[in-house]
């Protein structure tokens, strides 16, 4: 080996370069190895940038846009340059702010505040902004501040958020990307120049902009947004909770724990959740000749405690419900569909029985006793145990599973006899103004939590398996969410702040030689943003105790 050279070995294969080249020029070589634009290097089991320089031998791998990580990169710098177009087409003097809201299918939703029409005339000018961005290629660069000079150089830009969150970093260095000399942070890693992102699309919703990406399989293929209107009404509406509590970051949660203040702040989201919840069962009880209230919605949304609360409330309204998991429902373990690997897929329609279901619950609506069967997972079959059930006038049941919304799953029963309910942990609380949270990374951390707790599986372990947690949602929840009848968002503002302190140590437990470990480090990274505080400010009957334990229901 050349005295300045360096050993790298990619694929089983070795080659020597010179010492101090950059991981971009060698994936520039290996690209056709590859079925998607390269973003990242996996560099001795640690992700790094493109940018990055090569001092020693090492072992690489690549990370593509289909990748999860690096789709998260290409998504993250697509939004970088966005928000520089914005800022140099209106003006940074006219300016309040732009803040990345939430995601809509595969876009995101963005609003600007200040001295600027939000209209057809504007996007075009923003779009080829970032066209122009995009086809000059502009390197991105990275630097190392300290803590001080990095708050003072967002104080410069007007950015309070950053000041903000910045107060509570452990740290003594941040990490702060720059583009044609805007000045910017972002939780996770860019793409090395604006060249990369070669597929968006702009588009105007509501009072904002929606910033439009491929899904990540489909990585050439930019689709229109599909109308989620009521998806969007429960995403702004918990958005106008969030800046009504002066609660729209991570920085404005620290500042309300450390000031002693939390506990107002549990009690009046908890008081939003429980008003919401009584406003359903109102619109329930006001609907005459609804028997059958549907619940779905992803894994960890917390399904279980809600339907308790609305339970709850609906007594309150003269009603009497009765609780039943479409669980119940499943087909024996022998008749199960499996997979293509293989394995019994007990997400898809197919492995539940919806001739029984929708006989037994046709019986019932005709005024007959039925038997309810209930489903031993341990032996993998459905059991008869004298569970005998009547519909009375007054009588309501309220059935919780992944296929309520889907109309396949009760084809039989009158539509007016259905009330359908999806819920999600729709998280509207953000990092800072451009770092939002994933509502996906809540309910993973808050499925760690629980699986641990009620079953005593690693945080490795919950992980490993999210991926196909996710792709069930994908295929059997979102595609009927819009045609509920009510949204109900299951996030709690405050929420995180006390996740953490059990999700922490199961994250720290996963081990370098873990497959699980990259994604247990960002993780944790995001984790520590929060300033934790006890739980035990937390009511008995919130849907967090579902997570962390304690609850006054059976959950």
């Amino acid at each position: 080996m050349g005295k300045n050279n360096v050993k790298v070995t990619i694929n089983d294969s070795v080659k020597e370069y010179p010492s101090g080249i950059v991981f971009e020029d060698i994936a520039k070589e290996h690209k056709d190895e590859y079925d998607a634009k390269i973003v990242l290097a996996v560099v001795n089991g640690k992700l790094k940038e493109l940018h990055k320089k090569i001092n020693e031998d090492c072992n690489i791998s690549f990370k593509t846009v289909m990748d999860r990580t690096g789709y998260k990169t290409y998504r993250r710098t697509a939004t970088f340059i966005m928000i520089k177009a914005i800022r140099d087409v209106a003006g940074e003097e006219k300016l309040d702010k732009i803040k990345v809201e939430f995601a809509i299918g595969k876009g995101i939703y963005n609003t600007i505040l200040g001295d600027v029409e939000v209209n057809e005339d504007f996007l075009v000018k923003v779009r080829a902004r970032m066209d122009e961005l995009i086809k000059q290629d502009m390197p991105i660069i990275k630097e190392s501040y300290d803590l001080d000079e990095a708050v003072a150089l967002f104080g410069k830009e007007g950015m309070k958020d950053k000041e903000r969150l910045f107060k509570y970093r452990r740290a003594s260095k941040v990490n702060v990307y720059s583009l044609d000399g805007f000045y910017d942070y972002y939780y996770g890693f860019m793409c090395p120049s604006t060249g990369y992102i070669d597929k968006y699309e702009l588009y105007l919703y509501d009072e904002g902009i929606i910033l439009q990406l491929p899904a990540r399989k489909s990585p050439d293929i930019v689709e229109a947004p599909k109308t989620q209107d009521k998806l969007f009404n429960t995403m702004k509406e918990s958005t106008q909770w969030g800046i009504s509590l002066d609660m729209e970051t991570v920085g404005a949660l620290n500042d309300k724990i450390c000031s002693g203040k939390v506990e107002d702040l549990v009690l009046v989201s908890e008081a939003l959740q429980e008003a919401k919840i009584a406003e359903i069962a109102s619109d329930i009880a006001s609907r005459k000749g609804v028997k059958f209230i549907m619940i779905a919605g992803p894994s960890s949304s917390g399904k279980t405690s809600f339907s308790h609360r609305l339970s709850i409330q609906l007594r309150a309204k003269g009603m009497v419900p009765h609780p039943i998991a479409l669980d119940n429902y499943f087909k024996d373990r022998k008749d199960t569909p499996k997979d293509e690997n293989g394995k019994y897929d007990f997400e898809c329609l197919g492995a539940m029985d919806i001739e029984g279901f929708n006989k037994d619950m046709t019986r019932l609506l005709a005024g007959e006793t039925v038997e309810i069967p209930s489903f031993n997972f341990k032996v993998g079959a459905r059991e008869y145990k004298g569970d005998y059930m009547h519909l009375n006038e007054e009588d309501v049941l309220v059935l919780e599973g992944i296929h309520g919304l889907n109309e396949k799953m009760s084809y039989a029963l009158p539509a007016e006899s259905k009330y359908k309910i999806y819920i999600s942990a729709l998280t509207s609380l953000n990092v800072d103004e451009h770092n939002r949270i994933s509502t996906t990374d809540t309910r993973l951390i808050r499925r760690m939590v629980r699986d641990n707790r009620t079953r005593g599986t690693s945080a490795s372990g919950t992980l490993s398996m999210w991926q196909s947690v996710r792709r069930g949602e994908e295929e059997n929840i979102f595609p009927f969410q819009e045609s509920a009848d009510a949204m109900f968002n299951s996030a709690l503002i405050y929420e995180l702040a006390v996740l953490k302190q059990f999700a922490e140590p199961l994250l720290f437990a996963i081990e370098k030689d873990d497959p699980e470990y990259l994604e247990a480090k960002r993780l944790l990274k995001f984790l520590d943003y929060f300033v934790s505080f006890t739980c035990e400010d937390v009511p008995k009957n919130s849907l967090m105790r579902e997570f962390i334990g304690g609850s006054v229901f059976n959950v």
